[in-house]
């Protein structure tokens, strides 16, 4: 063997990859998480249809006037600091929207527990709410108040109306009646009416899912569908039934129902006040 060629031996040696070292592959899978959480965290705020300018347009003297009412009526449930406590859960992150529908329909604060929060009254007037909206908002981002889909409702158009009756049959109407009267639900639970609640409100519920509701965010309802669901049920709200008096909405078998009961029961009454009279 000639001195100076190396080996087979050291020739495959040579070529042989070098091992990582611990350090390196725990630096690896750290940006590898970064990556992935941060690409996950983007598509989900645009998913949940989270919109951060009405956040940004809050001054810090309405977030401030919104913490000082979050300390004084909300706290004893939700923790100082809206971390959440054993009372009730942590508002780190749900956005104005849900403050400003849960606030502003009177279910927080809640009157006493039960199955679910009640509508009542509402605590606050119109700005404290938007204040306590500024300030849980300003804690972690969230769904705004969508302020751009209640600006697309439009009741008079009835290419709109149309598509949001047909949403609203295909999404809503298995809880909430196809007319928007509400129904019961399991355990004492139950799905409100939504005739009399305000657009903001309506769109507000669909974005944040309160209680037992779904949350239908924008990959679900676009905010275009959004908007023609509500134009769907402000148009019920605003126009007649055209069959007469419509019983509350209650559907056919409640309406049968009532006919039996009350149209049947009266033709037997009549019938045998007739017989009475012919003896």
């Amino acid at each position: 063997m000639k001195i100076g060629k190396k080996s087979a031996f050291q020739k495959s040696s040579s070529r042989r990859p070098k091992r990582r070292g611990p350090l390196a592959t725990i630096g690896l899978l750290a940006v590898g998480l970064a990556v992935t959480g941060g690409g996950y965290a983007a598509v989900a705020q645009v998913a949940n249809g989270s919109d951060t300018s009405s956040e940004a347009v809050a001054t810090q003297s309405q977030v401030d006037e919104g913490e000082q009412l979050f300390q004084a009526n909300c706290s004893t449930c939700h923790g100082l600091n809206a971390q959440g406590t054993v009372s009730g859960p942590s508002l780190v992150g749900v956005g104005a929207a849900a403050v400003d529908f849960q606030v502003g329909t009177g279910r927080m604060p809640m009157q006493m527990q039960g199955p679910q929060a009640q509508i009542k009254t509402p605590q606050f007037t119109d700005d404290q709410t938007k204040a306590l909206a500024a300030y849980v908002a300003s804690l972690g981002s969230g769904p705004a108040i969508p302020d751009e889909v209640t600006a697309a409702v439009d009741t008079a158009d009835s290419e709109k109306v149309s598509t949001g009756a047909e949403l609203f049959r295909i999404n809503c109407a298995m809880c909430h009646n196809v007319a928007g009267a509400g129904g019961a639900l399991t355990e004492g639970k139950y799905a409100p009416t939504l005739m009399g609640v305000t657009e903001t409100h309506i769109a507000e519920a669909m974005m944040t899912g309160p209680q037992n509701m779904p949350v239908f965010n924008d990959t679900n309802l676009t905010p275009d569908q959004k908007a023609e669901i509500i134009s769907y049920l402000k148009y019920v709200e605003t126009n007649k039934s055209p069959g007469g008096e419509d019983l509350a909405s209650l559907g056919p078998v409640s309406e049968g129902l009532f006919i039996w009961i009350f149209g049947i029961g009266t033709i037997i009454a009549f019938t045998i006040w007739l017989g009475s009279r012919a003896d």
